[in-house]
């Protein structure tokens, strides 16, 4: 006769099954919580933390080389700025750096209550190159790539209107600039370039007003550069000395001088006579 004791699974090899299929059966809801919870994590973490940090352009690059040489030192790593010695360049955009780098005004000689135009230390692709980098770090306006091309289709008369309402307060009629206060003023305008007088609009240097494109459209900006380029600058002055363009001014003194020097001799010549 069989023993019935041999293959009867006893009261005791029961629990231990039970307990095997509980342990396998957390792991495998471990298993799968893990799996759900790294995919929820993938699926809700913004994309701009999942990537890898995007890389700079050519031009940006080359750029970045040059700022960290040459302007590091006053505005800082990655541009943030220098306490007492240089603004943050964030969101400042390339128009602001093509106008004072391609102007000579930056790199910056000495504080002063405003910066003076010197020769440009850098050629105008490297002025291009550093706008491209500090583009890069940031939102601020950019001088559009097709300047000279709206400036070749620009409306002379119009730009002349705009000009006289919205520059001359400052620049005169005749664009040679003029005193401001608290040490300031506003600069010639003979040797600016098209995309000189565009970043100045865009990015309002020193006391000068911004003029977005809310303000001035493209093709109006266009037209006033068209003007100071094709009128002011190559005006020859057909009657005569123009007294350095500054205006009422200059002339108003040049009148009364040679009025009261003419009445002096006049009075003089008058006694002599009587």
């Amino acid at each position: 006769m069989r023993n019935p004791r041999r293959h009867s699974t006893g009261p005791g090899e029961r629990p231990r099954l039970s307990r095997f299929r509980r342990r396998t059966a957390g792991v495998v809801r471990m298993v799968i919580a893990l799996v759900l919870a790294g995919g929820a994590y993938t699926l809700f973490t913004p994309a701009a933390q999942a990537q890898e940090e995007p890389r700079l352009s050519a031009a940006a690059a080359e750029g970045e080389a040059l700022f960290e040489v040459g302007c590091i030192t006053c505005h800082g790593r990655s541009a943030g700025g220098v306490e007492g010695r240089g603004p943050s360049l964030i969101n400042v955009g390339g128009a602001s750096v093509e106008f004072q780098v391609g102007t000579g005004r930056m790199p910056l000689a000495r504080q002063e209550a405003q910066a003076q135009r010197k020769p440009p230390l850098y050629t105008d692709e490297q002025v291009r190159q550093l706008a491209a980098y500090i583009d890069s770090l940031g939102v601020g306006p950019v001088v559009p790539d097709n300047v000279d091309a709206l400036v070749d289709d620009a409306n002379l008369a119009r730009g002349g209107e705009l000009f006289r309402v919205n520059c001359s307060q400052c620049h005169a009629f005749g664009g040679g600039g003029g005193a401001l206060s608290s040490g300031k003023y506003a600069p010639s305008l003979y040797p600016a370039s098209d995309r000189i007088i565009y970043a100045a609009m865009l990015s309002g240097p020193q006391n000068m007003p911004i003029f977005g494109d809310n303000t001035l459209t493209p093709e109006q900006k266009a037209d006033v550069i068209a003007y100071i380029q094709q009128v002011i600058q190559t005006d020859h002055d057909p009657g005569g000395f123009n007294l350095g363009r500054y205006g009422p001014s200059t002339e108003g003194l040049a009148i009364f001088l040679v009025g009261i020097v003419a009445l002096v001799f006049a009075s003089l010549w008058i006694a002599g006579k009587s």
